[in-house]
């Protein structure tokens, strides 16, 4: 059954023409339009079907019903709610007297929390930004890596938000001097949906970032994006039954995700998998995964000493972050373990240098480095207003030198699909390798960075860039997407060795 969205029928009718909220959040029932010959109705799978002949017989007229997500209704309410308890003209603003405890378990303010954290599951945000500015409460979702504003209220609002998410964290409400971090998990519908909470004090206020972890599992390394011919060396890759494999790239660029959806690849009854992460980001069946606590020393390096200990065949450690970790995780795929981890460069070339430069000798990592893969997360243009347009000559001279041709680019008009901003979803751009004799006879000589580059690239390794670029020609993104997250993010930094947009 289809489930039809409220924002398709503009103004829903308020007030008296309107049920009462009670009504709406008790039955599932919401007036969406109303005229002299017909009335439509939303209902929730909790709407019963007494109700419906109830208001059939109310209206007096034809009433056509409408199956919705709950889960919009629950935001809608919430803002509704949160906009009817807004501070009157006049009104005292809250201060460090107020039990700010108490007010945080006030309906309304519950209400406005629920319906912020709904609307961004909703819109697949991955952040939630609420910010206590000198111009008030801003709250802003971050979709497609980018950020947005999404609403402004009122500044005196924010000390009682702040303590309801506090008190949902388990952190202390009374302190605002001090950073905290905590956790949420809430339940919606059937999903169980977590959230990391970050909150540090600012100039004015707080921050608060509330970043929203799916508990499903990661799709599929089709569904990421990746090319056919990268997609087969990844999963000769996986085939290996020990070594290192390795992914690169910045922060928020999609490595977890792509772990995630290796593990899937590799789960079987015949192999013990366990992953070492922080935090546990996606919940993968027949994976034993751990998350990491410093605060009671079981960091990534002691937590790698116990696994190992577990009989595993293949082990996932979320993060190479330091030279203890760095040097076990190679040990652990010597002897025998098919090991994958990520570490934060630009490109796969770099992967090489970070380990020399984390203290490893070049006969580990050239005895145990199978492979690695570096990708960025670009936009996808919007299905339902993509268009074409000539391409630029300057454009065509980027395309050209890169070995493509292509008369037509394409771009996103903007739609209320995809908010206006020509984008829906993101998919990866990626590059990879798999290690051979002549790549570890480099590593033993500790040849540079260009040195690396050129012979992968020889050995037939397509860059980002002729990734990215090759999506855009498709029609998949943008030559800007390209610029913005391939090109622009490795400027300045001597190790690529790729034209400039």
């Amino acid at each position: 059954m289809k489930l039809m969205s409220m924002d398709d029928y503009g103004p829903i009718p308020e007030g008296a023409s309107q049920y009462p909220i009670e009504f709406i959040e008790a039955r599932g029932f919401i007036k969406l339009r109303e005229d002299e010959n017909l009335v439509e109705v939303g209902f929730t799978e909790k709407a019963d079907e007494t109700m419906k002949d109830n208001l059939r017989n109310f209206h007096k007229k034809p009433v056509v019903f409408i199956p919705m997500d709950a889960a919009e209704l629950s935001a809608f309410l919430g803002n509704r709610m949160g906009e009817a308890a807004a501070d009157e003209k006049g009104a005292p603003a809250i201060d460090d007297r107020v039990l700010l405890d108490k007010l945080a378990n006030d309906a309304p303010i519950i209400n406005l929390v629920n319906s912020i954290c709904i609307d961004g599951i909703r819109c697949g945000a991955s952040d939630i930004h609420l910010e206590s500015t000198g111009e008030g409460l801003r709250v802003r979702y971050r979709q497609d890596g980018v950020l947005r504003t999404v609403k402004t209220l009122e500044g005196s609002r924010f000390p009682a938000m702040s303590s309801r998410i506090k008190i949902m964290a388990n952190l202390n409400i009374l302190e605002r001097r001090q950073p905290q971090d905590g956790r949420i998990t809430v339940k919606l519908g059937d999903d169980q949906v977590d959230f990391r909470v970050s909150i540090v004090p600012i100039a004015g206020g707080e921050s608060i970032v509330l970043r929203i972890l799916g508990r499903k599992a990661a799709t599929s390394l089709e569904e990421l994006g990746f090319s056919v011919t990268q997609l087969g060396t990844l999963r000769r890759l996986l085939r290996m039954p020990h070594g290192l494999l390795l992914l690169t790239g910045p922060t928020g660029s999609g490595k977890t995700t792509t772990l995630n959806a290796m593990l899937r690849e590799l789960v079987s009854d015949t192999l013990k998998i366990i992953t070492i992460e922080d935090p546990v980001e996606f919940l993968v069946e027949g994976v034993n995964q751990i998350q990491i606590n410093e605060q009671i020393g079981l960091g990534f390096d002691v937590l790698l000493r116990r696994v190992l200990r577990q009989d595993p065949n293949v082990i996932m450690i979320g993060e190479i972050r330091d030279s203890a970790t760095a040097e076990i995780t190679l040990r652990a795929a010597l002897t025998g373990h098919l090991v994958l981890s990520t570490l934060h460069t630009n490109d796969t070339a770099s992967v090489i240098h970070r380990l020399i430069n984390m203290g490893i000798e070049p006969y580990l990592i050239a005895s145990v480095l199978r492979g690695a893969a570096a990708q960025r997360l670009i936009r996808r243009i919007c299905p339902h207003c993509v268009e074409e347009r000539q391409a630029a000559p300057e454009e065509h001279r980027l395309l050209e030198a890169a070995g493509i041709t292509a008369e037509k680019l394409y771009q996103g008009r903007g739609c209320t699909a995809c908010g206006h901003t020509g984008f829906s979803g993101r998919i990866v751009a990626s590059e990879s390798f798999a290690a051979d004799a002549g790549l570890e006879e480099l590593i033993l000589n500790r040849a540079n960075i260009n040195v690396l580059s050129a012979y992968l690239r020889k050995q037939g390794m397509r860059t980002l860039l002729e990734d990215g670029l090759e999506k855009a020609v498709l029609g998949i993104t943008t030559l800007g997407e390209v610029e913005r997250e391939i090109v622009l993010s490795a400027e300045g930094d001597n190790t690529i060795n790729e034209k400039k947009l």
